[in-house]
């Protein structure tokens, strides 16, 4: 029997979730498939009750605009899919129960690691977007000790959004305000960590750019974003060009992939391949 796993949404077309798990089970060997398949809002309900009957079927991930509203379909949800609010990755569990976590947060934190395992006096990220994404993206930075500024058209999307995830004192702005230029004379960072973090889909092909002025961003910033389509947006070049360090959106798709992978397979996504594996997203 040919085990599988899928990715659902509306559309669907434009996931790069085929071509990821299927690069990692043809590097192992498994005898899996994994496929993109569009499922409407209206059918959720049968399409988890089609697959939890199907025992071939290992689980799927959740793309927009389902990561919400699938919840209620669920027999179970983790603490962090509960914390962040959203759910992208659903598996069959104790008698094919199913069950919902969120590898989000964790794919965009991986490539943060190094840095996040050291001593700052202080963390400040600039979170640009209060879209889904943003939601693990506020979570996971909160927990790590990062005080926010979260940018949005809306502000008081912003302000409920922070109230709901994240605790302590943060900060909102409306998206509009880092668009022009700033004098603004920052104090030492020695020691600090920041972030600037597109996390909309501002820059996304298709999609307005995202204005942004790094004249905002503290010296030794990081700019991440989490764009995908172009890998290399403006909001990185325009970074990389004044000088500060870029993580490209990639790093948090892969990831967040790779934990969802071992919940579909079984088996640790070999990432040593990983430069191989970009190649061919990139093509």
């Amino acid at each position: 029997m040919t085990i599988y796993a899928e990715v659902i949404g509306d559309p669907i077309a434009q996931s790069k979730s085929p071509a990821i798990h299927s690069f990692w089970i043809e590097k192992l060997g498994l005898d899996a498939e994994y496929r993109p398949c569009r499922v409407t809002s209206d059918g959720l309900a049968d399409y988890l009750a089609e697959r939890r009957e199907d025992l071939a079927w290992r689980g799927c991930n959740v793309t927009m605009p389902h990561k919400q509203a699938i919840q209620p379909h669920l027999s179970s949800i983790d603490d962090t899919a509960r914390a962040i609010g959203a759910v992208n990755t659903i598996y069959p569990a104790f008698d094919r129960m199913l069950a919902g976590t969120n590898t989000d947060m964790a794919g965009f934190l991986e490539p943060l690691r190094g840095r996040l395992e050291q001593q700052h006096y202080f963390r400040m990220a600039r979170v640009l977007g209060t879209g889904g994404a943003a939601r693990a993206i506020v979570t996971g930075l909160a927990k790590e000790g990062f005080t926010l500024v979260l940018a949005g058209r809306n502000p008081e999307k912003a302000a409920a959004l922070l109230d709901e995830l994240a605790e302590g004192e943060h900060h909102t702005a409306p998206l509009s305000h880092f668009a022009d230029p700033t004098d603004f004379d920052f104090d030492d960072r020695e020691g600090c960590c920041d972030l600037i973090v597109n996390a909309s889909p501002l820059g996304m092909r298709g999609q307005p750019p995202l204005a942004f002025d790094w004249s905002h961003a503290p010296p030794g910033s990081i700019a991440y974003d989490i764009v995908t389509d172009p890998v290399e947006t403006d909001f990185l070049k325009a970074a990389r060009d004044a000088g500060f360090e870029t993580i490209d959106g990639l790093s948090m798709l892969i990831g967040q992939a790779a934990a969802a992978f071992e919940y579909f397979f079984g088996e640790k996504a070999p990432r040593e391949h990983d430069a191989e594996l970009r190649g061919l997203l990139t093509t």
